[in-house]
């Protein structure tokens, strides 16, 4: 096949691709001190465990209406980037031949299936909950998507205007016959495919002239993208007060496709959505110019092999057929679906919709008294570090804290890493242009490489460095993940120097729903650190022996595997010992054996993972010590903690790193203590808060599933907690000091 070739390197005969590069993947790990060669669940297979605690959430009637819609969207949106990576990346793997398992014995064509099983059922589940609940109650609520049948005088009114006027003219039809190819379905955008056959009022065509196309004459079929990326997917309608009523974009056009074909009849129109590999791989060594390379590789992405079909139940078997045939599909990459093709857009529903009775309530980020007594965020500096936790507490601090330094005619140097900005109008790169225009010398490294995020880091790169900026677009060989901010002020004839730390990205829209810990300091060993991280990251310097740091991949790995040792070197010789780590994903074999090992000997081991989690927990004689909760709630978690128990002298950590092999060995990461005895106790209530949660959480057992738990006379729900205790520090600050570490 066509896929084969270009597995194997050739070209072919559309478009000369070739195949990715396939990255090398662990071999099973033998038993090691005892434990059991099956002791590691399946990555891909345990975040599709996790997007269905997500599903879960739309499922739960507790949950508001239209929260549970958006937690429907989420669970789309996660999809569409596992086929477009993961899925992806395994397909490459079968298609190169390679047959070694994986860590937990699977291969990578017994993990494809596994998958697509687990996939089915998630997408049945979602179809279902949509169509049989949640459409129907949202209509009680006077919320309502519209079929065109179903529409009132003015609104069909309305719509056919609507299509004449604003959709007619940027769809496309797409024939194919002899003169034109099968074309090109773009990645996540919805098509109509159109079965069409000649009208029979129409009289016979006239004589071709030689050379021309011959006119289809059976059943020809075109293709008709959907405009959602220019247009909205769900219509606005006409509608009394108080109700909101939708039709589909896809629907608009369907009611009204006579339109695109004057003289034929159409027989038959479904949708359908092809999801194809947009991972993107570039050959840093050999790349001249990074930014360039990578623009390259952005266009590249459109021919990326498809690896996924959804489609209408109602789609003709011959269209299905041609459609396996040209995209090169196997059974398992095949989604046939009742209704809508995909519910991502559903997100635009739900912020159109105006009804506070069916939402969350809001709430609002909470003051953070040592900001708030007055004077500048250095004066507050000088006095102490500062912890900030989002969204319980501000991220506009974040914005203050660069914004007077770009504004401050003392400051001489702001230096920072941005992985995630959120393009647009980003406050932080605005701030930083603005520093660079007021004569400041400003570096920044631009990771080049977020995934789906490059094209906006290269806008916002070109935005910097008109303003003047020094533009850095990260290592050969590694992304830079950190997220640091040192600032250089000149005060009282000498140079004082301040940093933030923190374990999620410089993005002010998502700081309103990422859980994330930041923290403030003016220590000047801590900000010595930061400015070696930065010779190290902007320059030619080797990583030095930082006072407080720890950085991947040039030693956190065997930090992180110290810490644990410790504590297991603790309890061997009969002293207490505990272990709390927050993190989204743990995946390195090495150190979930570690723990396995700190388990055995003793450690008492709690671990928060909101996603991937490849240990596992209350295995007979492997570990009865550990335990792994999961949280799924209103706030992504996002924090990265960890806390030791220590023989007594406790320690908390925060980082930007997950226990994964590419964050320990293939990204700029930072491991950086939390010094401040007051902070170290917030940082501990809070994860020990997230231990008692009842009503959010998951508990995953030895099979890799997780299970609630059994309800309490008055659970706890972590992130109200969290928030009371925001609220709690803001209104008394003596109280930011938090609970003894025990």
């Amino acid at each position: 096949s066509r896929r084969a070739r270009r597995a194997r390197g050739d070209h072919d005969g559309e478009g000369g691709r070739r195949r990715r590069p396939v990255q090398a993947q662990a071999a099973p790990r033998p038993a090691l001190q005892g434990l059991p060669v099956d002791r590691f669940v399946n990555r891909e297979l345990s975040w599709l465990a996790f997007n269905a605690r997500v599903l879960d959430e739309a499922l739960d009637p507790t949950v508001p209406l239209l929260e549970r819609l958006k937690f429907l969207a989420i669970v789309s949106s996660n999809l569409d980037e596992f086929f477009m990576v993961r899925i992806a990346g395994v397909k490459r793997m079968i298609d190169a031949g390679i047959d070694a398992p994986f860590t937990d014995g699977l291969t990578a064509r017994e993990t494809f299936r596994a998958c697509a099983k687990r996939c089915q059922e998630i997408v049945v589940r979602q179809h279902k909950a949509f169509l049989d609940d949640l459409q129907p109650r949202l209509e009680r609520e006077g919320v309502r998507v519209l079929s065109p049948e179903r529409l009132d005088e003015a609104q069909r009114t309305f719509l056919r205007e609507y299509f004449r006027k604003t959709i007619l003219p940027v769809v496309t039809p797409l024939a194919i016959d002899p003169g034109h190819p099968f074309p090109y379905l773009a990645n996540r955008t919805i098509c109509l495919a159109v079965t069409l056959s000649p009208a029979k009022q129409e009289p016979a065509p006239a004589p071709v002239g030689e050379g021309q196309p011959r006119p289809a004459t059976e059943s020809p079929t075109a293709f008709v993208h959907i405009p959602s990326s220019v247009l909205p997917r769900f219509v606005r309608l006409p509608s009394p007060e108080g109700r909101y009523d939708f039709v589909a974009l896809e629907d608009a056009i369907r009611a009204h496709i006579e339109q695109l074909f004057h003289g034929y009849d159409v027989k038959a129109c479904s949708t359908i959505r092809v999801t194809r590999d947009w991972d993107l791989v570039i050959d840093e060594e050999s790349a001249g110019d990074l930014l360039k390379s990578i623009e390259e590789g952005i266009r590249a992405r459109r021919e990326g092999a498809a690896v996924r079909l959804q489609y209408e139940e109602t789609l003709p078997p011959s269209t299905l057929e041609l459609l396996v045939r040209e995209l090169e599909l196997e059974p398992e990459d095949l989604y046939p679906t009742r209704g809508s093709v995909a519910f991502s857009d559903l997100l635009q529903i739900y912020g159109t919709c105006d009804l506070p009775q069916i939402k969350d309530a809001p709430i609002v980020p909470q003051r953070v008294p040592a900001f708030e007594r007055g004077g500048s965020t250095f004066e507050a500096l000088r006095k102490g570090d500062v912890l900030v936790h989002h969204p319980f507490q501000s991220f506009d601090y974040v914005v203050r804290f660069v914004r007077e330094a770009a504004e401050d005619p003392n400051v001489l140097a702001i230096k920072m890493t941005l992985y995630r900005t959120g393009g647009g109008a980003s406050p932080i790169v605005e701030a930083l242009g603005r520093a660079a225009r007021n004569g400041k010398q400003v570096a920044v490294l631009m990771e080049l490489k977020a995934r789906f995020d490059e094209q906006t880091n290269i806008d916002g790169a070109r935005r910097l460095e008109q303003a003047g900026a020094h533009v850095i677009y990260g290592l050969v060989g590694l992304k830079t993940h950190c997220k640091a901010c040192l600032v250089v002020r000149r005060e009282d004839d000498r140079i004082k120097r301040y940093v933030h730390l923190s374990t999620g990205n410089y993005n002010a829209r998502t700081a309103w729903v990422y859980a994330d810990y930041g923290v403030f300091s003016a220590r000047e060993e801590l900000c010595e650190d930061v400015t070696q991280l930065f010779n190290v990251v902007t320059g030619y310097c080797k990583p030095p022996l930082f006072h407080h740091l720890t950085m991947a991949p040039y030693g956190l790995r065997q930090k992180f595997l110290d810490l644990i040792r410790r504590e297991r070197a603790n309890a061997a010789a009969g002293h207490e010992a505990r272990i709390v780590a927050q993190m989204n994903a743990i995946v390195d074999p090495e150190v979930i054996d570690e723990l396995y090992l700190a388990g055995k000997a003793g450690t008492k081991i709690d671990l928060i993972v909101r996603g991937i989690c490849c240990l596992r927990a209350h295995v007979p004689g492997l570990s009865e010590n550990i335990r792994v909760i999961q949280i799924v709630d209103r706030f992504l978690e996002h924090a990265r903690s960890l806390y030791l128990w220590n023989d007594g002298k406790p320690e908390i950590y925060l980082s930007s790193a997950d226990w994964m092999p590419r964050n320990l060995d293939r990204r700029i990461e930072l491991l950086f203590p939390v010094l401040d005895p007051a902070l170290q106790a917030q940082v501990h209530e809070a994860l020990e808060v997230q231990l008692r949660d009842e009503v959010k959480s998951r508990e995953l057992g030895p099979d890799g599933r997780s299970v609630r738990p059994p309800p309490s006379a008055n659970p706890i729900r972590s992130q109200l907690k969290l928030y009371e205790i925001a609220c709690r520090i803001a209104a008394s600050p003596q109280s930011s000091e938090g609970a003894v570490l025990k």
